[in-house]
């Protein structure tokens, strides 16, 4: 039996952020040390940050990451460590996991399939390596091995697949298996979105399972850059098990997830598969290090039982609305912090979307709180200075008093405005200031109407008519929204806080927002999620609400009403669905349209089999209303906030979703569809 202690370390990174990466890495090896673990993976480019972007293409960037490297080798005596970084090779800049032994750097293992999809642009900064090349690498005159390459340190075989590399058909696990691996780390930066931490558990369990091996899996946590949020959720499986699991959307700025692993049973693990083929022909890829691993007491460390558990919201009855509600607070807590903001300014106008975000940021208060305490909860936010003094008394403070302390901070973090004119409602005014008391913001109204008829006057004045709702319907629309905006980042200013846009990505997708109106702000927090689901998600949180925060109740005022605009004199009625569609339709046709890239006549077709009680001709207007506002409003997308991604179906034009700002619209294809539907 030979025990091996293994950790996968989760980080809170900043791109280029030298120190605090540095450090974050430095804190989560000595508790390491402390917990008696042997080998440790740190996520996939943890030294400079992942999100650094262009400016991978400065020479100064992998240059620093070398020298962070030495400054931080010290500190690995005694330990295997392995340490995402830059190397840049024959004008070739390639993303590597640095392995460290025992305070010296053994070897540069580099990435061979490259992720290129979606959120990431890998290629457009590094290279993939290779398979089966090895070369030298020289630092200051020592020459280290660098390219596809494992190791054997102290007897026990290491090898990688780093993040995208365990995505494909042919994983480089599969070949290191043959050579014997006992231990394979991936270090990873693998953005959140829904589902997806079940992927990550099957490759892992695969992976451990086909293999033969121990599979460790390290991941970002946090909101790196601004837009990306990465949930954490380290994983350990050996043999087909999954050994630890590690949390999810936490507040810290690391965490150690570690396991304790029977290497000599794995690999019998090998030896009785009769598929199992080792090469046998010599390993020249494989790099050999001396190192005396600690003799471990099974009795004390309980092998391969230390209890792979999931949260308790992980347990829930709406895992989706619970991962929504996590992750969207903590990607505000970390907006706000590294952006070193001073809390959230909110135009809340009644309706369920700025509803949504004043909940999402009073809980990204309550759901930090919750975790770190008083104390640790001002730390985390050490830029507020002069800093909170937080009484002695709440240092140990737990329960109910701990909440109560949270809401009174909301109040402190948190400022809402409702901003009325003449066509708002009682019914919106009511439910904008139940919702705020009910989550302890501090809450202003602020009638702008007086504003909206001074603009109109002066427009009259300046072309010598009136302007009335029957002709100048949209100008008298956007006035009142764009009327709106001075306003409150008045109030963002004051307290140097974030302005948050209220727009979702239903809204996005075909322009329903008044650009310098309700999409005004420095972030955007729900403009990555459609519409029809923020609906169902305020309902569940009107009624039971996250895990050990339980629900709120003032959104029922909200969630009873029809979405409005409220742009339009009362008289008129107007909906959000009666001037476009209803919501689920629409989110139907973006799904297929965008996310599928179908032609509006196969988008008709579909939409007709998924409907059928449906008139086809109005499914076939509602197909062309979506492609030509679709069209139409690319430059809106293009100029919205930043966004968070949540559901793999962003519209993002930076991120995620290119489309031409000007266009042919459709034209040919929308007159097939009217042909097929005799519109």
């Amino acid at each position: 039996m030979k025990l091996v202690k293994i950790g996968a370390a989760v980080l809170n990174q900043t791109p280029l952020d030298w120190a605090g990466n540095r450090d974050n890495i430095l804190a989560a090896i000595e508790q390491s040390r402390e917990r008696l673990v042997s080998v440790l993976c740190f996520p996939e480019l943890a030294i400079p940050g992942y999100g650094c972007e262009d400016a991978f293409h400065s020479p100064g960037v992998w240059k620093t990451s070398l020298e962070v490297l030495k400054e931080i080798l010290p500190h690995t005596t005694g330990m295997v460590v392995s340490l995402g970084m830059p190397i840049l090779y024959k004008n070739g800049l390639f993303n590597c996991a640095a392995l460290c032994v025992d305070g010296r750097l053994v070897g540069l293992t580099a990435k061979r399939h490259l992720a290129g999809d979606g959120l990431y642009y890998e290629p457009r900064w590094f290279k993939p390596w290779p398979k089966d090349v090895a070369v030298k690498f020289e630092i200051d005159g020592v020459d280290y091995p660098l390219g596809d390459i494992h190791y054997e340190v102290g007897g026990v075989k290491i090898g990688f697949e780093i993040c995208e590399d365990a995505w494909v058909a042919q994983r480089p696990g599969s070949g290191l298996s043959g050579q014997g691996v006992d231990i394979i780390l991936n270090p990873s930066a693998s953005h959140f979105a829904f589902g997806k931490f079940d992927v990550r558990k099957r490759f892992v369990l695969e992976g451990s399972r086909s293999f033969g091996v121990t599979y460790v899996y390290s991941n970002l946590i946090g909101n790196d850059s601004g837009r990306i949020l990465y949930d954490g959720g380290a994983l350990i499986a050996t043999r087909g098990t999954m050994v630890a699991v590690g949390p999810r959307f936490g507040y810290e700025p690391f965490y150690v997830t570690e396991a304790v692993i029977d290497v000599d049973a794995s690999r019998m693990t090998q030896v009785r598969t009769g598929s199992f083929q080792p090469a046998v022909a010599p390993d020249p890829d494989c790099i050999e290090e001396d190192f005396e691993f600690p003799d471990l007491d099974l009795d004390e460390t309980d092998a391969e039982d230390v209890g792979a558990t999931l949260a308790s919201w992980e347990t829930g009855t709406d895992i989706q609305s619970e991962e929504f509600t996590r992750a969207i607070a903590l990607a505000l807590f970390d907006y706000m912090r590294k952006s070193r903001s001073r809390g959230y300014v909110v135009s809340l106008s009644g309706g369920a979307d700025s509803a949504a975000v004043a909940v999402l940021s009073a809980m990204s208060v309550h759901l930090a709180m919750e975790e770190l305490g008083a104390v640790r909860f001002w730390e985390r936010l050490d830029h507020m200075a002069p800093s909170p003094v937080v009484p002695a008394e709440l240092a140990g403070i737990t329960g109910g008093a701990l909440a109560d302390y949270a809401r009174s901070v909301v109040a402190g973090l948190l400022t809402c405005a409702y901003q009325s004119t003449r066509n708002s409602s009682d019914v919106t005014r009511n439910a904008a200031r139940g919702v705020a008391e009910a989550l302890g913001a501090t809450f202003h109204e602020l009638d702008v109407d007086a504003h909206v008829v001074a603009y109109r006057e002066m427009i009259e004045g300046a072309i010598g008519r009136t302007l009335s709702w029957e002709t100048d319907d949209l100008t008298l629309q956007n006035i009142q929204a764009r009327v709106r905006a001075p306003g409150v980042w008045m109030l963002a200013n004051l307290r140097g806080a974030l302005l948050l846009a209220t727009s979702n990505r239903s809204e996005a997708a075909v322009g329903y927002a008044t650009m310098d109106g309700d999409t005004c702000g420095g972030l955007s927090p729900i403009a990555g999620i459609d519409k029809d689901f923020l609906r169902r998600w305020l309902r569940w949180f009107e009624v039971e609400g996250p895990d050990g925060q339980g629900p709120l109740p003032a959104l029922h005022a909200v969630n009873e009403q029809q979405p409005t605009a409220e742009l339009r004199p009362l008289e008129r009625a107007q909906t959000d669905e009666g001037d476009l569609m209803p919501y689920a339709i629409l989110d139907e046709i973006e799904d297929a349209a965008i996310g599928e890239k179908r032609m509006p006549l196969e988008v008709w077709r579909e939409l007709r089999h998924e409907h059928p009680d449906e008139d086809p001709k109005q499914l076939a207007r509602w197909v062309e209303r979506f492609f030509r506002l679709w069209c139409r409003n690319q430059w809106k997308r293009e100029r919205y906030a930043p966004s968070f991604h949540v559901d793999d179906k962003n519209l993002d034009p930076k991120t995620w979703c290119r489309f031409p700002i000007l266009s042919g619209g459709f034209e040919r294809e929308i007159e097939q569809l009217r042909k097929a539907a005799g519109v």
